[in-house]
C-alpha cells in the first residue's frame, strides 16, 4: 500500500459569501453598535486558509466612522451618523487569507433618516412697528426648513387665532405674516406673536419663535369730556379770579396727539359778555370768574368749552356748562309806601269810631335778593302809644289794636321794622304819622307842630303879594305917563296919523314861582305902531325891554330878601 500525502498550497483566494452587503442603519444608532458581520471563505487549508479582515483603500471619512473586526469581520459605528449629511455609504473590504491572497467585498451602508431635527425659523425682515387704523400691513417675512425627509421634513406654520395677524404662505416654504384687520392702538398697543412651527414626523418636533409688535399712534380719537354738560355754582358777590370750577377732558391717543388745549367757545347769545365774565386756564380747563357777580343783574348763564388736542389734523370736541349765581343778602329791603325820603311824611287819618282791626294802612316794600333772603317780615318798633296800634307780619298792614277812646292822643308816630328772612339779617323802617279824626267830613287840620311853619309861609305870602302889587303899579303908571308925553309931541304935528292897537287882552299878569332855587319869570306883549316918527316905534321897543329888565331886577332882589327872612 502506497499511501499518497497531498500537500496544500496558497492557490485560492478569500471569496466572500455574500458582494455586495446591504445595510440601513439609523441615523441615531448609538456609537460601537455593530452594522453588519461579512464573511468571507478560503478552501485552502491550514494557514491558508485562515482570513482576516480589514477595510480597502478607505477614505478618512469612512475610517473615522466606521472599523471591523479583522477576525470575526463586524463592522461597528465609530462616529454618529447624519442623514442630513451622508445618506449612504460605499465601504470596500478586503478579506487576506494567511498566504498573502486577498479577496475584496463591498458594503453598502444606508443611513436610515429619523426625525431628529426641529424644523428652522428663518426671519427675513420684522417690522417692530406698525400705525393703527391700517390693515394688510406687513409686519414679517421669514422661511421655514426642516432638514429631516419625508413626513419628517414636511412642517405646519401657525400663530394664535385670538390675534388680529394673518400667515400667508409663500413660494419654497415662505411665509408673510400681515394684520388682518385694523389695529386700535387705545385698545392693545402692543402685541407679542408666538409663530410655532411642527414637522409630521415622529415623534413630532416643533419651533416656537416670538416677535413683539408696537401699533404706533394715530390721531384717531377726539378728546372727550368726562361730563356732556357741567353745573357751577357761584355766589355773588364773589371776588374776581375766583376759581369756580373745571372742566376735564381726556384723549385716548398718545403722545402730542393726547395734549389737550381748552377754549371758550363763542356764546351763542351775541349780547352775553362772556369774555369780561369767565376765563379758562388752557392747560389745566379751570375756570374762573373775571368780575364779581350780581345775582339781581344776572342769575344764570351757559356757555360752550372746546377740547382740542394737538395731533395733525387736530380733533375737538365740546361740552356745555352752566353756571348759577347764587343770590346772597346784600340787599336791605326798600320801603315803597309811605315813601321815606325825607319829604313832608304823610299824615293817616283815622276816626275815632272805628272798629278794633280798622285798616289804618299798609307798609309796602320790596327786596332786591332772592329766595328767603326776600322773605320779608313786618313788626311794630315803636309806638307813641304801645298797644293801640298792630301790625301784621305777613302784610305789613297797619291795624287799630282796639277800640279808640276820648283819652287817647290826637297823633301818634308810628316806627315799623320791615326785616328780611337771609344770613346776615338786613332791615329797614318806615316811619307813619296817625291823626285821630272825629269823621272825615271836618277838615284836615294840620298838627300841632306844622302851625308855626303854616303862619311863617303865610307872612311869606303877603310879603311876595304887596311886592308884586307894588312893582306891577309902578311899571303901570310909567308906561302910560310915557304914552302920554308922546301923544302930546304927536298932536303938534300938522296931520298926525296914528293908530295904536294894544294888546289882543289884558296885560299879562305876573308869573311868579318862590322856593328855594327857582327865579322870577315874566312874558310881555306888546304891538304898539306909531305913524309920523320913524323912530317912535323903536324908542319905545327900548324903553319896554329896560323897564322889563329893570322889573326882574327888582323882583329877583326881593326874593333874595325873603329867603333870607326864611
Amino acid at each position: 500500500m502506497v499511501r499518497i500525502l497531498i500537500m496544500d498550497i496558497n492557490d485560492n483566494a478569500p471569496e466572500f459569501v455574500h458582494t455586495p452587503y446591504g445595510v440601513q442603519v439609523l441615523e441615531n444608532s448609538p456609537l460601537d453598535s455593530p452594522i453588519v458581520r461579512v464573511l468571507a471563505r478560503d478552501v485552502d487549508a491550514g494557514n491558508f486558509g485562515s482570513v482576516s479582515y480589514g477595510l480597502f483603500q478607505a477614505s478618512d471619512e469612512i475610517r473615522q466612522t466606521f472599523s471591523i473586526n479583522e477576525v470575526t469581520g463586524e463592522i461597528q459605528l465609530k462616529k454618529k451618523l447624519d442623514f442630513e449629511k451622508n445618506k449612504s455609504y460605499h465601504v470596500e473590504i478586503e478579506a487576506t487569507d494567511g498566504g498573502g491572497l486577498s479577496g475584496k467585498g463591498t458594503v453598502v451602508i444606508e443611513v436610515v433618516d429619523v426625525n431628529d431635527n426641529p424644523p428652522e425659523l428663518i426671519i427675513s425682515s420684522l417690522t417692530s412697528s406698525i400705525p393703527e387704523n391700517a390693515p394688510e400691513t406687513v409686519v414679517s417675512i421669514f422661511r421655514i426648513r426642516d432638514r429631516d425627509s419625508g413626513e419628517n421634513g414636511k412642517t405646519i406654520c401657525s400663530i394664535p387665532d385670538n390675534l388680529p395677524f394673518v400667515l400667508k404662505p409663500t413660494l419654497k416654504n415662505f411665509y408673510t405674516l400681515v394684520t388682518g384687520r385694523p389695529l386700535d392702538r387705545e385698545t392693545r398697543a402692543e402685541y407679542n406673536i408666538t409663530i410655532t412651527v411642527t414637522d409630521l414626523g415622529t415623534p413630532r418636533l416643533k419651533t416656537q419663535q416670538s416677535i413683539t409688535v408696537q401699533v404706533s399712534n394715530v390721531n384717531d380719537n377726539a378728546p372727550t369730556f368726562t361730563q356732556t354738560s357741567y353745573t357751577l355754582f357761584v355766589r355773588e358777590n364773589n371776588s374776581p379770579a375766583l376759581h369756580i370750577g373745571s372742566v376735564s377732558a381726556t384723549d385716548r391717543d398718545s403722545g402730542t396727539n393726547a395734549q389737550v388745549t381748552y377754549l371758550l367757545l363763542p356764546p351763542q347769545d351775541p349780547h352775553l359778555p362772556l369774555a369780561s365774565l369767565v376765563s379758562i386756564n388752557a392747560d389745566n380747563g379751570h375756570l374762573f370768574a373775571c368780575r364779581s357777580l350780581d345775582y339781581e343783574a344776572l342769575q344764570e348763564f351757559e356757555f360752550r368749552v372746546g377740547a382740542t388736542d394737538r395731533g395733525s389734523p387736530a380733533l375737538s370736541s365740546e361740552a356745555l356748562v352752566r353756571v348759577l349765581v347764587l343770590g346772597a343778602n346784600d340787599n336791605s329791603p326798600f320801603v315803597l309806601h309811605p315813601l321815606q325820603n325825607g319829604s313832608a311824611p304823610c299824615t293817616e287819618l283815622v276816626p275815632r269810631p272805628a272798629e278794633p282791626g280798622y285798616l289804618v294802612t299798609k307798609v309796602v316794600a320790596v327786596d332786591g335778593d332772592s329766595g328767603q333772603n326776600a322773605w320779608l317780615s313786618y313788626q311794630l318798633l315803636k309806638a307813641t302809644e304801645p298797644g293801640l296800634f298792630g301790625v301784621w307780619a305777613h302784610n305789613g298792614e297797619v291795624r287799630t289794636a282796639r277800640l279808640l277812646s276820648e283819652r287817647d292822643a290826637a297823633k301818634h308816630r308810628l316806627v315799623v321794622l320791615v326785616k328780611d328772612n337771609g344770613e346776615p339779617l338786613r332791615s329797614a323802617t318806615a316811619t307813619l304819622h296817625v291823626l285821630l279824626v272825629d269823621g272825615f267830613s271836618q277838615l284836615y287840620l294840620p298838627l300841632p307842630e306844622a302851625a308855626p311853619a303854616q303862619a311863617r309861609a303865610d307872612s311869606l305870602t303877603i310879603y311876595l303879594v304887596v311886592a308884586l302889587a307894588s312893582v306891577s303899579s309902578l311899571f303901570l303908571l310909567s308906561v302910560l305917563l310915557f304914552v302920554a308925553v308922546r301923544l302930546c309931541r304927536g298932536s303938534r304935528a300938522a296931520s298926525v296919523v296914528g293908530r295904536c292897537s294894544v294888546p289882543e287882552g289884558p296885560f299879562p299878569g305876573h308869573q311868579v314861582g318862590v322856593s328855594g332855587t327857582e327865579t322870577l319869570s315874566q312874558s310881555y306883549q306888546y304891538e304898539v305902531c306909531l305913524t309920523g316918527d320913524s323912530g317912535t316905534g323903536f324908542s319905545l321897543y327900548i324903553t319896554l325891554q329896560i323897564w322889563t329888565v329893570f322889573t326882574k331886577i327888582i323882583f329877583k332882589c326881593l326874593i333874595i330878601i325873603v329867603c333870607s327872612l326864611m
